[in-house]
């Protein structure tokens, strides 16, 4: 069988979706004609029969190459900060930098102090940030480094990875 990298694999997973959708869209077109009361319709194109039996052997390969990105993403790692992780793990972690990397970028924007509008009151009112907006900045700076060194090293293996998969019928 011949072997494709992980990265192909991943890349040819979303061609394979979108080739369903083609194949659902080409049944509905070929599964009906309009014609004249005692006309005979003229099939244009293929078969239903031939549109369905690509797209079964489409969803076969799919869930196969599924198979296979799964397993190498559990069976390969990738070592971050001296830690050994699964590829499926630091795809998750890579994930968390990001969206904490986000709410820290958020907290950031923050002021230290700002004059809190309130309705009807004769009292001024502040609206204190409970710490340092500053230092959530550089956190969400450092945070974001962290994410795109983890993410070009699963890039990085999916590259070297390479599992068993015949993607001749698709390039």
């Amino acid at each position: 069988m011949k072997k494709i990298p992980l990265a192909e694999g991943i890349k040819l997973k979303s061609i394979l979706s979108k080739k369903i959708q083609e194949l659902i869209s080409e049944i509905h077109l070929v599964a009906h004609a309009v014609v004249e009361k005692g006309e005979k319709p003229n099939p244009s194109g293929r078969s239903l029969a031939e549109v369905e039996k690509e797209l079964a052997q489409v969803r076969k390969d799919a869930r196969l190459l599924d198979k296979l990105i799964y397993r190498a993403n559990i069976d390969n790692t990738v070592n971050f900060k001296g830690e050994e992780l699964p590829i499926v793990e630091a795809i998750e972690l890579a994930s968390q930098l990001r969206a904490e990397a986000s709410l820290a970028k958020e907290l950031g924007r923050s002021e230290k102090e700002r004059l809190y509008h309130s309705t009807g009151e004769s009292v001024i009112f502040y609206q204190v940030a409970m710490y340092d907006p500053a230092e959530y900045r550089a956190r969400a700076n450092e945070l974001e480094k962290e994410a795109h060194r983890l993410s070009n090293l699963i890039n990085a293996k999916n590259y070297q990875v390479e599992i068993e998969f015949d993607d001749s019928n698709y390039f």
